[in-house]
């Protein structure tokens, strides 16, 4: 990366910072990544997918969503890698990717929660 020339020099030697950088693209996946996880029933269901697996229409009745809802999240949360199905018969069932990132995702996830709920405990 060419040498930062920072208007200002405040003592940190922020500029050193610059050769340790993620490129643009890596901060967009990993934005993009958060994005599936920017509402809170997707959060729920990719909770609950981290602890077992389960085909839509059990989801909508743990969710309390129609079963198209509970699709369109699914969907997106499987573009993105951070869930995997499979057909057994007639049924999908939709699981947790085992990958780092699900992994990683769902232990921020519960840690969040007992940070910003101190009163909820997670089942582990």
């Amino acid at each position: 990366m060419s040498q930062i020339h920072l208007p200002h020099d405040h003592g940190q030697h922020t500029e050193n910072l610059f050769d340790h950088m993620p490129a643009i693209e890596d901060f967009s996946v990993v934005s993009d990544i958060f994005k599936l996880l920017s509402d809170s029933s997707r959060i729920r269901i990719f909770w609950l997918l981290c602890h077992c697996e389960e085909c839509v229409l059990n989801l909508s009745a743990i969710m309390g969503m129609s079963s198209p809802a509970v699709s369109h999240h699914l969907k997106q949360l499987k573009a993105g890698g951070l869930i995997v199905s499979s057909r057994k018969g007639k049924e999908v069932y939709y699981k947790a990717a085992d990958t780092v990132q699900a992994e990683l995702l769902h232990h921020v996830i519960e840690k969040m929660v007992a940070i910003s709920c101190p009163t909820q405990e997670t089942p582990r």
